[in-house]
């Protein structure tokens, strides 16, 4: 699968914008993509909850894990779902809120210079053969319209945020994922 990144929005993919997000830095360039994980309530997949939570419309009454979480005011540029489906809440030109205090070979407030991509799932359950298909379509377009990202610029949250976060856990299948993007040089 192909995907058409349209002034930083990819056609493919189902919007929801999302007010949780603003511009970057001036010069400041993506140089980074950062994969996390989602699930709300926590373990709970399907339903809107998710979306609500990134366009702040969650409401905090609804369960009560969400008094833990109320208020909180976030985003991500990308939420895979279990069944593949791709959805979009914040132009990939603007930084989306997902990474909070984080470092990344020396450089903080990655949110500065990052995507954030979150599948739909925990640390625990393995993720579905349609939400590597669409991460990986999703990578390569990436990687063909920033220069500065490449296969070796990919991380979890937990690799940026290190005792902070576990995500995208121990069943995310790195390797698998690496092997499924297009080679480098040939992603475009």
């Amino acid at each position: 699968m192909r995907y058409t990144l349209d002034q930083g929005w990819i056609d493919q993919a189902r919007r929801v914008p999302s007010p949780n997000c603003g511009p970057r830095p001036l010069g400041v360039a993506v140089e980074l993509l950062v994969i996390h994980n989602i699930s709300l309530p926590p373990g709970c997949f399907g339903g809107d909850a998710i979306e609500q939570l990134f366009t702040n419309c969650l409401d905090w009454r609804a369960h009560p894990f969400y008094a833990e979480i109320r208020g909180l005011e976030v985003s991500a540029h990308f939420l895979i779902r279990r069944c593949g489906e791709l959805v979009q809440f914040v132009a990939t030109g603007l930084r989306a809120w997902h990474a909070g205090q984080s470092c990344w070979r020396g450089r903080e407030n990655c949110n500065d210079f990052s995507i954030g991509v979150e599948l739909e799932g925990t640390d625990e359950l393995p993720y579905t053969d349609a939400q590597y298909t669409t991460l990986a379509a999703l990578t390569d377009t990436l990687i063909a319209s920033y220069p500065g990202l490449c296969h070796d610029h990919i991380a979890g949250h937990a690799d940026i945020a290190p005792g902070r976060k576990t995500d995208p856990g121990r069943v995310f299948d790195w390797p698998r994922y690496r092997a499924s993007l297009a080679p480098a040089g040939d992603a475009a």
